[in-house]
């Protein structure tokens, strides 16, 4: 109804238009006289919801891959240079408690996207092929029917872009997507109106090959059209044009970079290493020893990665759409090659801080006092809640989140915080409550004050009974919630 109305709202401005030029009766009935009201009222409204649509904020969301907690100047790297992060921060508020679902990608992402913890939503696994792991190569017709290629997250699970795009957002992503490859899969089928990126969990920095295979696509088709150029440039690229564009519009841009991700490939001399240009390598001392090498790659790779940030926000600014928009940066997980995440214990895929707490830094201007730091435990959960509420958006009634809306922690309305938080992922589990945080993995079991042990050394499983017994059966109520909500695929057998 509503779009009839607009074009007939349209048509009754060329008949005003012909009929003042003279060359009919304005006396003739042209129109209606209820046409030409439902059409006044559909002018109306239609420009009512461009005015609501134009005061909507933008919204950037900037995800890095494998970042260390360590792994910003702000964070008290010193031999790391990241500026822009570092200004945004100063700009904004940084956070030292902030946790992600799970401590490799994919569940983490899917987590992030869709507000639930992986059991939840189904995702808690890599969407990926073992055989990479001895250098098999694989052929085209046995890779389109791997796990790798056909897996996806269950298409019932309703992620951010989804409900902006409803609320009249443009939504653009330009990096890693890493939900599925196939078409039914991928961003345009779920929310988004641009895609220019790689589909799986990580690639060749300059090939765009995930061990071999083509993994770039352009929306909805596979594309090699850039093979040869640094893929953080690419992304870059993408994200300014994609701004220019929609500089009249909002707009939801999301930036999920592979950098600083070690390399996916099957070449000896590149595999276990972070790729980077000659430009930002030369920022760091020559390498003597493999360690040395994979650090200054992992380094020079994310001082790139800050340069992209920063020449995005700078064209932000330039634009004048600065005040109107809000920045969220965070790490997919913990550090893993070439990473630094002192102060915390362990990295990527372990159930140690180092695997799971990560750098998180958001700006408003005029919304957020800058130059905060917020100690409060709070996690990527509560991303997509904090976004719907910055956007003005009510959570559909039976969608279920396992987050919240922290706006009033960063406006400083409320001091709000996470009370515990889960894990169960490959085996391994672990709880945090309140400052107490239980670990039972193949690397490390026990209790500990994450208040005065942050780096996990000091177990007090035998000294605090008490508090053990009533964090593991809260891990366990928690694993029984998970297990009896609504399967989702690709894992659960339902």
């Amino acid at each position: 109804m509503a779009r009839y109305a607009r074009e007939r709202c349209n048509r009754v401005k060329i008949s005003n238009t012909i009929m003042n030029s003279g060359k009919i009766n304005f006396w003739q009935p042209w129109i209606p006289a209820g046409t030409m009201f439902l059409c006044f009222s559909a002018c109306q409204n239609h420009e009512r919801v461009k005015q609501e649509q134009s005061s909507l904020p933008n919204i950037i969301l900037i995800v890095s891959d494998d970042q260390g907690y360590n792994d910003l100047g702000v964070y008290g790297a010193s031999d790391i240079l990241t500026p822009n992060l570092d200004n945004l921060a100063a700009n904004g508020v940084r956070f030292t408690n902030f946790y992600v679902a799970a401590s490799f990608s994919t569940p983490s992402r899917c987590s992030m996207r869709t507000v639930r913890y992986p059991q939840r939503n189904g995702t808690y696994e890599l969407f990926r092929n073992d055989r990479v792991d001895d250098g098999y190569q694989y052929t085209s017709y046995e890779y389109s029917t791997s796990p790798e290629r056909i897996l996806g997250t269950d298409l019932r699970e309703i992620l951010i872009p989804e409900l902006l795009h409803d609320a009249g957002y443009v939504n653009g992503i330009f990096g890693k997507w890493d939900m599925g490859q196939l078409r039914r899969y991928l961003p345009l089928q779920r929310g988004f109106d641009k895609f220019y990126g790689f589909v799986n969990t990580g690639i060749d920095y300059y090939t765009h090959e995930r061990y071999r295979i083509p993994s770039m696509y352009r929306n909805n088709d596979p594309t090699t059209e850039d093979k040869g150029v640094y893929s953080t440039y690419l992304f870059e690229r993408e994200a300014l044009s994609f701004v220019k564009e929609n500089r009249e519009n909002p707009f939801f841009l999301y930036l999920p970079f592979n950098a600083p991700h070690g390399s996916s490939s099957l070449d000896p001399g590149i595999r276990g290493t972070v790729q980077a240009p000659e430009e930002y390598l030369a920022l760091y001392p020559e390498a003597n020893t493999v360690r040395e090498q994979r650090r200054r790659g992992y380094m020079a790779a994310t001082t790139c990665m800050d340069n992209a940030i920063g020449n995005i926000l700078g064209l932000v600014d330039s634009l004048g759409l600065g005040e109107n928009t809000i920045v969220i940066f965070f790490s997919d997980n913990g550090g893993g090659t070439g990473s630094d995440n002192s102060p915390l214990s362990g990295g990527k895929a372990t159930m140690l801080e180092g695997g799971l707490r990560v750098p998180c830094i958001i700006k408003w201007p005029g919304k957020i006092k800058k130059g905060q730091v917020i100690e409060n435990f709070v996690s990527s959960l509560e991303i997509f809640p904090t976004i719907l509420a910055v956007a003005g958006i009510e959570k559909p009634d039976s969608l279920i989140l396992d987050g919240f809306n922290i706006l009033p922690l960063l406006t400083g309305e409320k001091n709000l915080e996470r009370k515990e938080m889960y894990w169960d992922l490959r085996g391994d589990i672990a709880a945090r409550v309140g400052d107490l945080k239980w670990i039972q993995s193949k690397r490390v079991n026990g209790l500990f004050d994450l208040s005065e042990d942050v780096g996990e050394k000091n177990d007090l499983s035998e000294k605090d009974v008490n508090n053990l017994k009533m964090i593991k059966e809260k891990f366990y109520h928690w694993q029984t919630e998970m297990n009896n909500a609504e399967p989702r695929g690709p894992f659960k057998d339902y």
